[in-house]
């Protein structure tokens, strides 16, 4: 029977119902910066003409990954923490609607209040509103994927709402009218000279006379967040971990600037995605070691904050908390996938990729670079169509697997990629590409076809002219020979070449020598048959 139908008794008699067809959960919509306006290939071959850009990028990924390998060696039981974390990620996306009642009752019950927002615009408008209710037009921020995910800066500017960044990385990209390209350290593809330009240009206390000195760098920025700090009467920040049994929120960072966020201003609005939960308080322990060593490369956070709601004459005395989707229930609805929402951002992936360390944040499109933006972020938009910029980031890979190794909660990140591949096909698959794969399978079921068509490749020589290469191919194979060289094909094929004389005289004289057969004692080999696991 159809799924989609049910059966009503009327008497005696069995009546078909039409129940509807199941509706799936809604993916990313309103403002946001999870979409490109370019496929990834295209974006990179830009990128890779960057030489300083990529020169940066080497730089500062090496030194990040062999600062965390040092750190990660310390720990005897780190692949235990690995999946201790993993395994409470696990448990909650099981779980999460449950978790999520059971956050908002303590953050309530200890003064805080819960807004849910299904995507971008009921976040961004729900943030607009509570600022509207201060009186307020100028904010403080703290570095935060999530208000960067639905675009929060441009749409309170929209609104007539300025919200400064305190963040040294984000305050760069934002007074550099950029784009963030990394998880961690958002300004990683500026070098020094670059942010030194930037800094005279657009912040009020510099002049000429700054250096490119780091020292000088980050007083001038001091100076200048100081003031922020001291008449900002509202701050939004993200959240890195929201415990459910006591309604506990958790910043961790490195410069201090959260710290002076959460604390000084009357008013507080964090923004936490809805998979950012762990069940227990004691859970923060396995966290708060997995975080700092994959992403810093330190041994614990310099600042590592964490508050229960509102206590009366200390810290902010308005605290909000904004509940965001956007996606990731789409995201959770896939068995594969939803491994993506264990993610704790530290970005460790990035730091190993060769893909992304070549081909920079910027090519991804999105707010989540790099090999765990290649599997979060189709998922969170969905993969719209052939020419939808995300349908090509699931390829944004080599598959060499790195990315898994050093994952501290285990995502099965390559995984995830060639299932995202399969959707795409099975979604979107080109006309073209089915005829193609169609031909392709007649001839594997045609012996006489094959061998034809084996016996054509060698006209492909003609290709590679005297340079023994083939650098360009007519299309659709123009796509493949754009950005790689192919060998030509040899002269002949193993088929052809097994019925020479010069085949045959070697089986002869293999034969003669006496080729060892299964029963060979001398060389014998144990073969254990992988689905009954008995010696063959």
């Amino acid at each position: 029977m159809d799924p989609q139908v049910g059966r009503l008794l009327e008497g005696d008699h069995a009546v078909k119902v039409a129940l509807g067809k199941p509706q799936m959960p809604p993916h990313a919509a309103g403002p946001n910066h999870l979409r490109g306006t370019e496929k990834f290939q295209k974006a990179a071959h830009h990128e890779l003409d960057n030489v300083t850009k990529r020169r940066n990028l080497n730089y500062a990924t090496t030194a990040i990954r062999v600062k965390r390998q040092e750190v990660v060696d310390e720990l005897d039981d780190w692949q235990e923490l690995r999946t201790a974390g993993s395994t409470i990620k696990q448990d909650v996306g099981a779980r999460l609607p449950e978790l999520l009642e059971e956050f908002e009752r303590n953050v309530t019950a200890r003064g805080g209040h819960i807004h849910w927002a299904r995507d971008a615009a009921e976040a961004n408008d729900i943030i607009e509103g509570l600022i509207r209710e201060t009186g307020e037009t100028d904010v403080v921020k703290i570095k935060s994927m999530a208000t960067q995910e639905i675009a929060l800066n441009e749409e309170l500017e929209k609104r007539g709402i300025t919200a400064q960044e305190t963040d040294l990385a984000e305050l760069i990209v934002q007074l550099g009218e950029d784009f963030p390209s990394h998880i961690l350290v958002p300004a990683i593809h500026r070098n020094r000279a670059e942010i030194r330009n930037i800094f005279v240009d657009k912040m009020p206390n510099t002049d000429e006379s700054l250096t490119s000195d780091p020292a000088e760098l980050a007083e001038a920025a001091r100076q200048y967040l100081r003031e922020q700090f001291m008449k900002a009467k509202v701050a939004i920040s993200g959240v890195n971990f929201g415990v459910a049994e006591t309604g506990t929120v958790s910043i961790v960072e490195s410069e201090g600037n959260g710290r002076m966020c959460l604390t000084m201003p009357e008013t507080l609005i964090s923004v936490m995605g809805i998979e950012k939960l762990v069940p227990k308080f004691q859970d923060l322990e396995v966290f708060l070691q997995l975080l700092p060593r994959s992403s810093t490369g330190e041994r614990m956070n310099p600042y590592t904050s964490l508050w229960s709601g509102v206590t009366e004459g200390d810290g902010p005395q308005n605290f909000h908390i904004v509940l965001l989707d956007n996606g990731r229930t789409a995201a959770l609805s896939n068995e594969i996938g939803r491994e993506a929402l264990k993610c704790i951002r530290c970005s460790a992936c990035l730091n190993v990729c060769p893909v992304y360390e070549r081909a920079g944040g910027h090519s991804y499109g999105s707010t989540y670079p790099g090999p765990i933006g290649a599997i979060l972020t189709p998922q969170l938009t969905g993969m719209e169509d052939l020419d939808d910029p995300n349908s090509s980031l699931p390829y944004a890979s080599s598959l060499c697997g790195r990315c898994n190794e050093v994952c501290p909660v285990k995502i099965p990140i390559t995984d995830i990629l060639l299932e995202m591949r399969h959707q795409k096909v099975e979604q979107h698959r080109p006309f073209m590409e089915s005829k193609a794969f169609g031909l392709i399978g007649t001839m594997w079921g045609n012996p006489k076809l094959w061998d034809k068509a084996v016996r054509m490749v060698a006209l492909g020589r003609i290709l590679g002219g005297f340079k023994g290469e083939i650098s360009s191919m007519p299309a659709p194979l123009s796509a493949w020979t754009e950005y790689r060289d192919v060998a030509v094909p040899p002269k002949k094929s193993f088929r052809q070449w097994w019925e020479t004389d010069e085949a045959r005289d070697l089986l002869a004289a293999e034969r003669k020598r006496g080729v060892p057969g299964r029963d060979s004692e001398s060389h014998a080999t144990n073969f254990v048959d992988p689905n009954t696991g008995e010696d063959k």
